[in-house]
């Protein structure tokens, strides 16, 4: 118990100091992939976990979504408040580990996964527990760094994300943690980032949207 409560504060140490800079980890903008996709659905409200400093909370709000979004890290959320007043948006933001946030079952019309990146052992259980808040015929909207990743940022760590391949997807993992879905997309793919200081360059990802059943 111990353990994990000590790798949690490291955890969240870690993304504290990352958001804590004057300068957006990930810009301002919204990823590329969450605003093709939020355009092909009806308004409602969405759920952002992981979302860091709220580029795509923001992006949503902006676009008339209702909008509620979590992390761990506090200088996250500020960041994301100021994001939100430049843009004259309101989100509903919380700082927590999911169990303790009190969300309804059933309350999301979509959940954007966008490189939430959870620790690799409760990675799985947490997309597994995202789903009862979702609602039937929601949409999850996912991008994330595949396995083949691992090459990628060996060869240009400016490219960012995990160097460990247990904390990257496959598209079997994802298959196995929303079976309950109707899988409108889900393809791996090679893909140029530009996205503020730490996503730059050639990476691989998995893109994925699925339709709960």
């Amino acid at each position: 118990m111990e353990k994990n409560k000590k790798a949690n504060e490291l955890w969240t140490a870690r993304w504290d100091d990352r958001y804590s800079n004057e300068q957006f980890a990930y810009g301002e903008e919204p990823n590329n992939y969450l605003k093709k996709q939020l355009a092909k659905l009806a308004v409602g409200s969405i759920l952002f976990p992981a979302e860091g400093e709220g580029r795509n909370a923001v992006f949503a709000a902006k676009s008339g979504w209702n909008v509620s979004a979590f992390d761990i890290s506090i200088e996250g959320k500020n960041k994301a408040v100021k994001l939100a007043k430049k843009n004259e948006v309101t989100i509903d933001y919380k700082v927590g580990e999911l169990e303790t946030l009190d969300f309804e079952p059933n309350q999301f019309d979509a959940i954007a996964l966008i490189y939430a990146h959870f620790p690799a052992d409760i990675k799985s259980n947490y997309h597994k527990a995202l789903d009862k808040y979702l609602k039937k015929n929601g949409t999850i909207i996912f991008e994330a760094f595949s396995k083949k990743h691992i090459d990628y940022v060996r060869t240009n760590e400016k490219v960012g994300g995990p160097k460990d391949i247990e904390s990257l997807f496959s598209i079997e993992e994802i298959k196995a943690d929303f079976p309950n879905y109707e899988i409108v997309e889900l393809v791996e793919q090679e893909i140029e980032l530009k996205e503020g200081l730490y996503h730059n360059g050639t990476g691989s990802v998995i893109r994925f949207i699925g339709r709960k059943k």
